[in-house]
């Protein structure tokens, strides 16, 4: 599921909704030991060489002095790049589906298309696998290489490779008369892989002389730079985790009917941030039976079911109730299509 820029609207208390439990643990070949995993995913999830990074202009002003909202990314050449480094280029291999969608009439100017949805199966040998899906209007001249790199990098950041880029939201700059950045924001600290290895993270103070401080002298809880306890700490890493398996959207619209916050460090109370990680695991699962059902039949079945609920892709879901009334329709026609 992509992150799309949107912000969720208010909507009442889903947290009730739930799905099956699905299994999800990746089995562990033999060729790596628990230290040397634990190694290599703390290695894939160094943010890559600032060289690398290049900023894409996301929003614009609609008047006045043109300026623009970037964010940054890297190229799908950076992830190879860090694979081979690893695991050699014989260590790792993907592999891709593409579908068509039926044809729809799209919001914006009213024009009938089509959308190209491409599959990456990315299989780490000895890690395990992992598939994400890309998407691109079938009307681009580049819809297939876009959703290809799209559908690689999400599945990569199922591996933690390139996740970190997915907590910036986005930064506003002036634009030239050909809506291109002037110039760009500065990395912070915690997005280069000097400053990730030296323990910073988003969302924390990079004051080392408040950051991971130990007891006061007088006693209480060890906290970290954001006065929050190693457990709560543990916690709002499981939340961010979340952010690229649910897309920005309907992370964030978990965040804000559960919690009323844009980012998981703002909540303060522990059963708090524990019900709003177990109901994005909910959604996780519910995730799962999409696409389970979509193997089933065909992507084409989904988009009478977006257009009932007057979405335009699964991007747009930012509830359970949507996505598990989603989940139950596509199950219905799958299970029509087997009889």
């Amino acid at each position: 599921m992509s992150p799309p820029n949107g912000k969720a609207d208010d909507h009442s208390s889903e947290s009730h909704v739930s799905f099956p439990s699905v299994s999800i643990g990746v089995p562990k070949p033999a060729g790596f030991d628990a230290g040397k995993i634990k190694q290599l995913v703390a290695e894939l999830e160094v943010p890559f060489d600032s060289a690398s990074i290049e900023w894409r202009v996301i929003n614009t002003t609609k008047a006045g002095k043109p300026r623009g909202q970037v964010i940054p990314y890297a190229d799908q050449r950076a992830y190879t790049d860090r694979l081979n480094q690893l695991f050699t280029p014989a260590g790792w291999t993907r592999r891709y589906v593409v579908h068509t969608s039926a044809n729809f009439q799209r919001a914006k100017d009213q024009c009938i298309v089509a959308k190209v949805l491409v599959t990456c199966e990315l299989t780490i040998f000895g890690l395990g696998s992992h598939s994400a899906t890309g998407e691109e209007w079938a009307d681009d001249d580049n819809a297939g290489t876009s959703a290809e790199a799209q559908a690689f990098k999400r599945a990569s950041s199922c591996f933690g490779l390139g996740r970190y880029l997915y907590y910036f939201e986005g930064a506003w700059v002036d634009l030239d008369d050909r809506k291109r950045p002037k110039n760009v924001p500065q990395l912070p600290k915690w997005a280069t892989p000097q400053g990730w290895r030296q323990g910073l993270r988003p969302g924390a103070q990079t004051d080392n002389s408040s950051t991971n401080s130990g007891p006061k002298a007088g006693g209480g809880t060890r906290t970290n730079g954001s006065g929050q306890t190693a457990q709560s700490s543990a916690l709002v890493r499981q939340i961010e985790a979340m952010a690229e398996i649910l897309g920005r959207r309907l992370y964030r619209g978990l965040l804000r009917t559960l919690a009323n916050v844009w980012t998981p460090n703002q909540i303060q109370d522990g059963a708090l941030q524990q019900k709003v990680l177990e109901s994005m695991q909910s959604a996780e699962r519910g995730l799962r039976r999409v696409q389970a059902a979509l193997d089933r039949t065909s992507p084409a079945v989904l988009n009478p079911v977006l257009q009932s609920l007057q979405l335009k892709s699964l991007d747009q879901v930012e509830s359970l109730e949507t996505l598990k009334q989603i989940a139950l329709a596509l199950e219905a026609a799958a299970n029509q299509a087997k009889s």
